[in-house]
């Protein structure tokens, strides 16, 4: 953790508000190291003691969720043992720690990938039954016929199971390839390429452009910003769970 300032320390242990945690420093009530701190100063939990009333503080680390535009090529995992490159060889090694990708994009797919420590939000975007969509940019060979879109959006077989519905439409077809955006809510193995390559049209490139309403945007590829809380936390409270169909 970098340094912050010592009021905001307090507030998110739960000591006080900020507000309050200002009072207390002009008060003289808080020391770092020893040494009594002052309105404005800053301090790092994890290597210096930080003391209100005498009694050490302790610190609450805030929930973290970055959103990685993910290149063709690094693999979906905290480490391989192949000694290939991994979403988290993208971020700096201060970030890293405690960080797990949110689901999977293929090796060779690229674009937004969620890397978290929070489970509940893992929970949430990679389970079914909550209804979050995840949005790609498919360019296949050929130009797929109407009947072929509204045969991938009613559902196919997949390992004995029709695939849920899905939101596909044609953006523009160029000579020998089509590009499309793909919706899902569901997440099976290389689902969307089983099911292109099923209609005979294989993919020629696939890149997730969005998870529920969290979009790439302008975010270079291989480039990574850190979520504010405002931007995921309706994840975890919209959305109720369905039932799962038995079949």
């Amino acid at each position: 953790m970098t340094r912050q300032r010592l009021q905001k320390l307090m507030a998110a242990a739960g000591l006080c508000s900020r507000r309050r945690g200002e009072d207390w420093l002009q008060a003289g009530r808080v020391t770092v190291d020893g040494r009594v701190a002052s309105l404005g100063d800053q301090a790092d939990p994890n290597s210096q003691l930080i003391e209100v009333d005498g009694v050490p503080l302790i610190s609450v680390q805030e929930p973290r969720v970055f959103l990685l535009n993910k290149p063709v090529g690094v693999i979906c995992s905290c480490r391989d043992p192949q000694g290939r490159a991994t979403v988290l060889d993208c971020l700096p090694h201060q970030e890293r720690s405690g960080l797990h990708p949110v689901g999977r994009l293929d090796a060779d797919s690229r674009g937004a990938l969620l890397l978290t420590d929070q489970g509940e939000l893992t929970l949430r975007l990679t389970h079914p039954r909550y209804n979050h969509a995840k949005t790609y940019r498919v360019l296949v060979r050929g130009i797929p016929s109407s009947q072929a879109l509204r045969r991938w959006r009613d559902g196919l077989l997949l390992d004995g199971r029709l695939t849920r519905p899905a939101r596909v439409h044609c953006l523009r077809s160029r000579g020998a390839s089509s590009l499309l955006e793909v919706e899902l809510k569901e997440g099976r193995n290389r689902q969307i390429r089983r099911v292109a390559e099923l209609l005979g049209h294989p993919v020629i490139d696939l890149q997730r452009v969005a998870i529920d309403g969290i979009r790439l945007d302008d975010l270079a590829e291989g480039c990574w910003r850190r979520l504010d809380a405002r931007e995921w936390s309706t994840i975890l409270v919209g959305n109720a769970p369905r039932s799962m169909d038995p079949s």
